[in-house]
């Protein structure tokens, strides 16, 4: 089982709440060690910016400033760590790094506010080796509108610049990713691109009636246009992994909630349609977490396996799906070289 996972906060964590150490010592839950012991094959890398943290600064002008640092930094630890890591912009160099005993490390944006209302920074990001954006981050920005519990809020969508941000993105061949989205934005990125799109961190909304969940026609929606959704390990997003009638606020994070949101998923949008996308790094625990590190992967392949999904398709989850995905909006092109511009 190679794992692949969309979304982490491993970046954020290290630069930003720790203030130390590194990809291969570290008090996270992604590390070097823990990702082989979990077989990982591809870990996606964020680059998250919070605005609140830069409103009384320079605002999305310094969250873009500390995106580029955070890419910068990943360089280093990818230069530090050569025989173990190396960067990935492609779904052919990340068979090439496979091929060399590497894990690969894609690069990515949570935040695409930090574009700021200039395009050039996209080609920038992407240039740099950017290769998924989530478009915003629980803000309005100059792309679209995000979550929310308030149902006006909710059904707004992409602003005519973000309508231009996502074509572009399909240009350039980089994955959008509806995370964090309104609903509205939801159903405008699929009607404006013509690629394959993530919910990079995203778990079933009919399971844990939670803004940041995907309702059922979103799931049947982006499955049929060729999208995946990751998997997400925080708790508030799980709930019991049965139907809420009510919104679930906060809560433990047990395998039994995750296999039960991962089954739902294949129910509703097929089997080529669940990911996995952590956001390990990216919250708090605020009860039990079964999971607390990547190398424990292996609990959720177990209950999983033990609820009846075939290996195969346990396959397809833990990276196959999203492979398919990398395959036809990144390409097979190889960039040689782990050096960032």
């Amino acid at each position: 089982m190679k794992l692949i996972d969309m979304h982490c906060d491993t970046l954020w964590k290290l630069m930003d709440i720790d203030k130390g150490g590194n990809l291969m010592e570290n008090h996270c839950s992604v590390s070097i060690p823990f990702m082989k012991a979990a077989g990982t094959k591809a870990q996606f890398f964020a680059c998250f910016t919070c605005l609140n943290d830069f409103r009384d600064a320079g605002g999305y002008e310094d969250c873009y400033r500390k995106a580029q640092e955070m890419i910068t930094y990943l360089g280093g630890q990818i230069k530090t760590y050569p025989e173990q890591i190396s960067l990935a912009r492609s779904f052919g160099e990340m068979e090439q790094n496979a091929g060399e005993g590497k894990i690969s490390a894609f690069l990515t944006v949570e935040e695409g506010g930090i574009l700021n209302g200039e395009m050039e920074r996209l080609d920038v990001l992407h240039d740099r080796g950017i290769r998924l954006m989530t478009l915003m981050w629980n803000y309005e920005n100059c792309i679209g509108h995000p979550n929310s519990r308030d149902g006006a809020a909710m059904s707004l969508g992409l602003k005519p610049f973000g309508i231009d941000v996502v074509r572009r993105m399909e240009e350039l061949g980089m994955i959008a990713d509806v995370s964090h989205a309104s609903d509205g934005t939801f159903w405008d990125v699929l009607k404006y691109t013509k690629n394959p799109v993530a919910a990079s961190h995203s778990n079933c909304r009919a399971l844990c009636n939670h803004p940041r969940n995907l309702t059922d026609e979103m799931i049947r929606s982006l499955a049929e246009t060729g999208g995946v959704a990751g998997l997400n390990f925080y708790g508030a997003f799980l709930g019991t992994g049965k139907a809420q009638e009510t919104h679930v606020a906060q809560g433990d994070s047990r395998v039994d909630a995750m296999a039960a949101h991962i089954l739902h998923m294949i129910r509703m949008g097929g089997s080529e349609f669940p990911a996995i996308g952590t956001d390990f790094d990216g919250f708090d625990p605020e009860g039990v977490l079964e999971i607390p590190d990547v190398s424990q992967m292996e609990r959720l392949w177990e209950a999983l396996r033990k609820a009846g999904v075939p290996e195969g398709q346990l396959d397809k989850i833990w990276g196959g799906n999203v492979e398919r995905v990398m395959r036809e909006v990144l390409g097979q092109i190889c960039v040689k070289g782990d050096e960032i511009p």
